[in-house]
């Protein structure tokens, strides 16, 4: 099966994105891996699917799967390079600044940046609002909120605070980001028994200015794919922990390994996430069977 496809990333975080418009594409976990294989196949941290929406409030639809295959129900990065992909396209009317995409985790508004010839430069994100309670994360951990919760895990006891952002997030403060246990400790709380959807785990810290804090370094270990440059969801939820924890303000810079991300949690309660998209390249692939 021959697949025409476009690779993007935002901030390096990156998605092979394929349009979809006539519904016919149909990918088993198998083709998806494959397609997200660094050395057997294309390489991306996630595969993007633009479909025409099945509700009315949206413009497009987006189906987000992860690389490993498993189906994810919404992705910051991936929403912008979505938005781009369509406005540049004219898959959505060129003056538009606005589109409005369907996902698993509900209808996402994108307002585009562009520039003079009308590419988009930028977007942001309307993330929706933070659910906090352990029911909506999914958790089993007990009370209204899991905030800084001590787990158990074969590497230690951490605290985390978790945050749905339209996906699970588990919030772990590390002192230092660069020497943070990522690879060992993130897998662990991915799949630790009180996530029973599985998490994805970031790990953050606060970096203090002369005059308190201006900004969160930020490292992910996202779940289904592994440590990543850039986690947009994964921004919105620790930018939503550190103002639980009264570390920052409702707005800050997310510094994550590929670049800056604006993450606002504004006063409708709406998590607002800005950051660029990129266009890397086109090409046309046949999937092996099987």
């Amino acid at each position: 099966m021959d697949i025409g496809f476009t690779k993007m990333h935002g901030l390096g975080n990156d998605f092979i994105l394929i349009a979809d418009l006539g519904g016919e594409v149909e990918l088993d976990e198998a083709a998806v891996r494959w397609f997200c294989d660094r050395h057997f196949g294309v390489g991306a941290d996630g595969l993007i699917l633009l479909r025409p929406p099945t509700v009315p409030d949206a413009d497009l639809s987006m189906l987000y799967r992860n690389a490993d295959g498993t189906t994810a129900e919404m992705c910051g990065n991936g929403a912008r390079c979505f938005a781009k992909y369509a406005a540049e396209r004219d898959i959505i009317a060129r003056e538009s600044r606005l589109i409005r995409v369907q996902t698993l985790g509900g209808v996402r508004e994108v307002t585009l940046q562009r520039d003079a010839l009308g590419d988009v430069e930028s977007a942001t994100v309307d993330m929706g609002v933070p659910r906090l309670h352990p029911e909506e994360i999914p958790s089993t951990l007990p009370g209204e909120q899991v905030f800084e919760c001590p787990i158990e895990t074969a590497a230690g006891t951490f605290e985390v605070t978790a945050v749905n952002m339209g996906n699970p997030h588990a919030v772990v403060w590390v002192d230092d980001v660069d020497e943070a246990p990522v690879e060992t400790v993130g897998p662990l709380i991915e799949t630790h028994e009180v996530f029973p959807e599985r998490t994805n785990v970031e790990f953050a810290q606060v970096v203090e200015g002369p005059e308190g804090p201006e900004r969160i370094l930020l490292r992910v270990w996202e779940r289904g794919v592994g440590e990543t440059m850039a986690c947009g969801t994964g921004a919105c939820a620790t930018l939503v922990a550190s103002v639980l924890a009264c570390l920052t303000g409702r707005e800050s810079v997310v510094e994550v390994p590929g670049g800056e991300l604006v993450v606002r949690w504004a006063e409708d309660e709406h998590v607002y996430l800005t950051g660029p998209a990129e266009e890397v390249f086109s090409g046309v692939v046949r999937v092996p069977e099987g």
